[in-house]
């Protein structure tokens, strides 16, 4: 018999994950070329060519035994030196080593994190649309989500919303910008109100509720907008990262965790964090590719292949008549569904070979996330496509 815990979770197993695997069995029948499968939010551009050499150095020059053998539970602390340095020089932080610890990936920082600072039936805000897993990794510590609703002009948080969504049960506030699944980058000025409103809460509380920063996109921004370190407006800030994006390495789970020497009682959290890595089973990061993405740490990712592709498709949706928000980072679109019940936009999209999340998956009904992390080739393609699903719906856009 299954825990209930696991029942509850296959109920409401991920929706991408299903539209991912629907999209494959109708590849399998129609051809791969002739399905544009925007359900995964999967790299399509390789990792940097360094990575490659840095393994090959690493496997012939470092005594095997240490490169595969265990380390602190936080990871390498030349590892973790070397983030350090990193964000210090991009942004004015004041980090060493022991405010690091690598994780395996974001999910896995997230959970380590969410263990260490959560008991049963305390509460996590976060702002929809947000990714659906956030529920299952509160879940997992007997904890739930309470989700703030945007403003649906801008899909920034709702400022009135977030402040009314407090309770004595808040233990953190959890934020994702860039953002999965909109890609809108929340303003200096948002930042500022949301450390504000958690400074009032705080004080209104007499406890510390923490601000948990998601930052798999950060690297990935467009139009000028400016990466961005969210320790800056809050003390008590935690953030999560991982290079699945930024260095195109989403299978090899590797990120880090990074907390402030001003968050309260750093020096606790951060051996509570060391002991969830521990006691989760992770216990430690991969060896290999800690030091491999520490040999890489100022390589990135190919930005103008997605820029290419963001325009390209966001100009041709509303070109045929669609609404769309239009991203400023990460690589997914967040477009209007025309009907109420966007699980019907989707299916009827299936029908032209177009593979769609409905908004419901990450809180927010009436949308559809597209993840245009794939060929530009096939995102051109495409747009012929969504023209035939245009006129099912008799959009007034310009039709070919």
């Amino acid at each position: 018999m299954l825990s209930k815990k696991i029942q509850a979770a296959l109920e409401g197993s991920s929706a991408i994950r299903a539209m991912f695997v629907e999209g494959k069995e109708l590849a399998a029948k129609v051809g791969e070329e002739n399905v544009f499968d925007f359900s995964l939010g999967n790299p399509a551009t390789p990792a940097p060519e360094l990575l490659n050499q840095v393994i090959k150095d690493l496997l012939d020059d470092v005594d095997p035994l240490t490169l595969h053998g265990y380390m602190s539970n936080s990871g390498y602390e030349d590892v973790r030196e070397a983030v350090a340095k990193n964000l210090n020089k991009r942004f004015g932080t004041d980090f060493t080593w022991k405010n690091i610890v690598m994780t395996v990936g974001a999910a896995g920082g997230l959970n380590i994190v969410f263990k260490t600072i959560l008991d049963p039936g305390d509460e996590v805000i976060v702002f929809a649309p947000f990714f659906g897993e956030y529920r299952s990794y509160a879940a997992n510590f007997d904890a739930s989500v309470v989700a703030v609703k945007p403003d649906y002009k801008t899909f920034e948080p709702d400022l009135s919303a977030f402040e009314e969504a407090f309770t004595e049960k808040t233990k953190a506030v959890l934020i994702n910008t860039p953002n999965n699944p909109t890609g809108v980058v929340y303003s200096d000025e948002t930042m500022k109100a949301i450390a504000r409103i958690l400074e009032e809460q705080q004080a209104k509380y007499k406890k510390e509720i923490y601000l948990i920063s998601d930052e798999p996109y950060r690297e990935l921004v467009y139009d000028g907008v400016k990466e961005n370190f969210l320790t800056k407006y809050y003390k008590n800030t935690i953030v999560g990262y991982s290079f699945s994006k930024s260095l195109s390495l989403p299978g090899e789970r590797i990120g880090y965790i990074a907390v402030p020497n001003e968050a309260s009682d750093a020096e606790n959290l951060l051996a509570g964090i060391e002991v969830a890595n521990r006691t989760l089973g992770f216990v430690n990061a991969p060896s290999l590719i800690q030091k491999a993405v520490a040999g890489c740490i100022n390589e990135s990712t190919n930005l103008e292949f997605y820029d290419k592709n963001r325009k390209d498709l966001y100009e041709g949706l509303v070109k045929l008549g669609f609404t769309c928000i239009r991203p400023q980072g990460a690589f997914y679109l967040w477009l209007k569904s025309p009907v109420e019940n966007e699980a019907e936009f989707v299916a009827e999209a299936k029908k032209y070979n177009l593979i769609l999340v409905k908004g419901s998956a990450f809180g927010c009904g009436g949308y559809v996330r597209l993840a245009y992390c794939i060929s530009n080739e096939k995102i051109n393609r495409s747009l012929g496509a969504f023209a035939k699903l245009a006129k099912v719906y008799n959009l007034a856009g310009e039709m070919e």
